[in-house]
């Protein structure tokens, strides 16, 4: 069986690198012996986000081989990103007829790619491979939302489902979706924060930042309490007058906490296009505290500030689950979120965008959330679930008219 998964942004890397290892473990077993047989595995990363902070360094760091073909790709609007994809996937796909096809998550890249292969055709019999989606069924119900139409458009094309949280199951369900393409596995993110969460311990970030000493003495190490920022969504930032309202909700936090703000490129530029800044009273404000702008970091890096951190204010769906797995205090800026179980079961807020909701939200984080629990099948273990389940469906129906 030849399996070819896709990869394009950051989040997608860590949630294909543990598909990767399970497919090593399963090659490993001898499967072959017991009738299984081996997995070819080619990786093909579409070049959507690229350069050493945005993707380089998440591959050193998850170690993630280097992708088989590398599309190159690059920035554009989503529709001139999206149709580059898919001309050069076509020819991949042709090129290489694998069996299956795997997206993740919610990006350009997956929709693009789960289209093109729903759309090919191997012979004059109509066969394709089959469309598997890691990260199915989310919704947030929010259309003005580019993700979200990714994520129902994949879905809609793919043959195999697989859901992250029960939440999922029941959109599917309620789509129409067949009951048989859904498999609820577990979240193949989380199964890269449990492998690499002690090795984050190693990071020097917080050394580099300032925010961690080590005592003369004994080398004891302490680390002075922050906050931990990221923004990107275009709602956020792509609107002056709603960029300067998130960040006068963050004002207070500033106050009393550095806050470490990893800026993605994007999000960099529309700062200085709109000058916009935090400001804090420098009557309550303490040295050094503010905004700690700083390059994108590393996945390993960025575990380290996430798991020490105070507190996270985000407006990305994966950190939402991250910081739910790690039981640290989380504050979403969005008026929704796809990933529910965040809220009913993990550490996760949902404030809006408006300053007074995030200052709310914030306050009452910070005096302590209620008692949270890491949701069903976040064991570390989801992606030798979605291995299990591929080699169930393996030839001879593993293509499709």
């Amino acid at each position: 069986m030849k399996i070819l998964s896709v990869v394009g942004a950051r989040p997608n890397f860590m949630k294909v690198a543990p598909i990767i290892a399970a497919i090593e473990k399963h090659n490993g077993k001898g499967s072959s012996l017991h009738g299984e047989g081996t997995i070819q595995h080619l990786l093909v990363h579409t070049g959507q986000h690229y350069g050493d902070l945005m993707s380089d360094s998440f591959f050193a760091d998850l170690g993630l081989p280097k992708p088989d073909v590398h599309m190159g790709v690059g920035s554009g609007t989503h529709a001139v990103q999206s149709a580059e994809i898919m001309k050069r996937f076509e020819e991949i796909l042709l090129s290489e007829k694998p069996d299956v096809v795997i997206v993740v998550g919610d990006v350009n890249s997956t929709l693009a790619c789960a289209v093109v292969t729903a759309k090919i055709s191997f012979d004059t019999n109509g066969t394709r491979p089959l469309i598997a989606h890691v990260e199915a069924g989310l919704r947030s119900f929010d259309r003005a939302m580019p993700e979200e139409i990714n994520r129902v458009v994949t879905d809609h094309v793919a043959d195999l489902l697989f859901v992250t949280e029960e939440s999922g199951v029941r959109n599917l369900k309620n789509e129409g979706i067949s009951p048989d393409k859904i498999h609820f596995v577990g979240n193949t993110m989380i199964d890269s924060l449990l492998r690499f969460r002690t090795k984050a311990d190693s990071s020097k970030k917080l050394e580099e930042l300032g925010l961690r000493q080590r005592s003369a003495d004994n080398g004891h190490a302490s680390t002075t309490p922050y906050a931990l920022l990221t923004m990107h969504r275009p709602a956020n930032v792509d609107d002056p007058v709603a960029f300067r309202e998130i960040l006068s909700g963050l004002e207070e936090l500033a106050a009393d906490f550095p806050i470490v703000f990893p800026v993605h490129p994007r999000t960099r530029k529309r700062m200085e296009e709109f000058d916009v800044k935090l400001k804090v009273n420098p009557a309550s404000g303490k040295a050094g505290h503010g905004l700690v702008l700083t390059e994108p970091v590393g996945y390993i890096d960025f575990l380290c500030l996430m798991k020490n951190a105070k507190i996270v204010v985000t407006d990305s769906g994966g950190i939402q689950e991250e910081t739910t797995c790690l039981g640290v205090p989380c504050v979403t800026v969005r008026d929704n979120t796809e990933r529910p179980v965040t809220v009913d079961k993990g550490t996760n807020v949902i404030a809006g965008t408006a300053s007074s909701g995030i200052r709310s939200a914030i306050r009452r984080q910070l005096i302590g959330s209620d008692s949270a629990s890491v949701p069903e099948l976040w064991d570390g273990h989801a992606a030798e679930r979605i291995v299990e389940v591929l080699n169930r469906v393996r030839q001879p129906n593993l293509v499709r008219a």
